[in-house]
This record gives structure tokens, sequence and C-alpha cells, in this order.
């Protein structure tokens, strides 16, 4: 049966599942930022945003006492996190080269 968390610790856990949220969301976005503009100052902050991500994994696997499978989820979750903006960015940019070459050869042709 699952132990629900304490009270105590339940404002810990719905924040940090926020900050997650948050943190993420800024990952990605400062990193793609950072891809456009080429600003080294935008990929350090990506990072940082990062890390304020993987401390609030922490501090919910221990307000949620999470362990065996959970355990295995949050760190998939840490992984996942950090490579899915990369690999969504490479998608992007090859999706956009492949869908570009048939207009520039349209547009010599006219």
């Amino acid at each position: 049966m699952i132990e629900p968390v304490a009270l105590k610790d339940f404002f810990v856990t719905f924040f940090s599942s926020a900050l997650i949220i948050m943190a993420g969301a800024s990952y990605a976005l400062l990193f793609a930022w950072s891809k456009v503009n080429s600003n080294s100052r935008i990929k350090i902050a990506a990072f940082a945003s990062y890390v304020v991500l993987i401390a609030s994994v922490i501090a919910l696997t221990r307000a949620a006492n999470f362990s065996g499978y959970w355990l295995m989820i949050s760190i998939a979750m840490v992984v996942g996190y950090f490579f899915a903006p990369i690999c969504i960015w490479h998608l992007c940019v090859k999706t956009h080269e492949s869908h570009d070459a048939p207009t520039k050869t349209l547009e010599k042709d006219l």
C-alpha cells in the first residue's frame, strides 16, 4: 500500500513539484534561446535552471519518501529533462533544413 505524504511534508512536496515544472520549462526555453542567440550567458542560465531542477527533484524525492521503482522514475525524469531540449533542438534544425532545400530550388527556377 502507498504511504501518504506526511502533512508537514505536504508543502515541500507541492512547491518542489511546481518548481520541477517551472525549472524544466525555463531550462528548455533558455537552452533554445541560447542556440538562437549564441550567447554563453544564456546557456549558463539554462544550466543553472537545470541545477534548480535537480535540487527540486531531490527535495521531492526526500519529502515523498521515494524508493525503489519511484526513485528510478525520478532519476529517469532528471535524465529525460536534460536530453529532451537537446534532442528537440536537433530535430527542429534537421526538419527545417530538409524543408528549406526545395524552397530555394523553386526560387531559382522562377
